[in-house]
């Protein structure tokens, strides 16, 4: 699909996900499953984790929704969108239905990294016939900014603030993608919202794979990440660029492919930026300009310099 124009895609995909709803000014979730769920013209059901998302596209009496939508709890995501897929899968053996569903669940990273992975890894595990993505904003946005597990190092979160001993969060974030990916499902995938060619293209890929698949988004908080709600495009460039967040896609655990834009970075065709320029732009890292601090952030560019070495390896680069 390179090269598709989004009018092309436009054409015939329906809205699935109405405007109105009451996600913050900036906020990239709606922009994230908008574009995924442009990846199928197939009907979709649609599960969703409890958290910003869901709050804010399903407020009684009120609804966002043009699909058939399930609000799970935290912890049960994958469960209810494999609750659903395996139900479908029955009526069609009882030739009840003879539709073509794709089945989604959308889930935060604190329902997805902490709270949700032992059901997400069941349903992956089980061989469900269902995409899970996630919207990684790196901390429990809904309620109050706490940290999780895929929060990064050194960011000031409620849980884990930033003072006169501490620099923020101390650990690195789980590599929830490549953890997926040692499942051995049939598709993994990170994306971010600024491309969404490559986000509708490896949505497509993820519906029609033929079982579970998984796809982690960047997801820029104007709120918990402290930018203006205008930035929200440029941050998710800059994680790119940065390789902080790099774009690629697994296919069966073992065939990593680097995603256009990340392997222009990796050719040398296109600057790699330093950690400090993704640091500079958000306030939750802004006690890591003074100078005390220098050594956290060194340590944090060589972490990042050395999983991104790991991934090239894995691409044959």
């Amino acid at each position: 699909m390179t090269g598709l124009t989004l009018k092309e895609l436009s054409t015939d995909i329906p809205v699935r996900l109405a405007s109105g709803h009451r996600l913050c000014a900036g906020c990239a979730e709606s922009i994230i499953a908008r574009q995924i769920l442009m990846g199928t013209e197939k009907d979709v059901c649609v599960s969703v984790s409890t958290g910003c998302f869901e709050v804010s596209t399903t407020i009684f009496p009120y609804s966002s929704w043009n699909v058939p939508m399930v609000h799970t709890a935290f912890g049960n995501g994958a469960a209810g969108c494999a609750g659903l897929e395996t139900a479908y899968r029955s009526l069609k053996r009882q030739g009840k239905t003879d539709k073509d569903i794709r089945f989604v669940n959308f889930a935060g990273d604190g329902a997805t990294y902490d709270i949700g992975f032992q059901a997400l890894s069941g349903a992956m595990e089980r061989g469900h016939n269902m995409l899970f993505v996630c919207f990684n904003n790196e901390a429990y946005m809904n309620t109050g900014i706490q940290r999780s597990s895929a929060t990064e190092r050194g960011a000031s979160t409620t849980t884990s603030w930033n003072g006169s001993n501490s620099y923020g969060k101390a650990e690195y974030p789980k590599d929830m993608t490549a953890i997926m990916a040692e499942h051995h499902i049939p598709f993994a995938a990170q994306t971010a919202p600024h491309a969404w060619r490559d986000m509708v293209e490896k949505a497509r890929k993820a519906f029609e794979c033929g079982g579970p698949a998984f796809i982690n988004a960047l997801s820029p908080c104007p709120r918990g990440w402290r930018f203006a709600s205008s930035d929200t495009i440029e941050i998710s460039k800059l994680g790119v660029a940065a390789c902080i967040w790099p774009l690629y896609e697994v296919e069966y655990g073992t065939d990593y492919a680097l995603s256009p834009e990340s392997r222009r970075i990796a050719d040398g065709k296109v600057e790699k930026r330093p950690v400090i320029d993704w640091f500079e732009s958000q306030g939750r890292f802004k006690h890591l300009k003074d100078e005390r601090w220098a050594d956290v952030v060194e340590e944090i560019q060589k972490e990042t310099d050395r999983r991104w070495n790991i991934l090239l390896k894995k691409c044959g680069l």
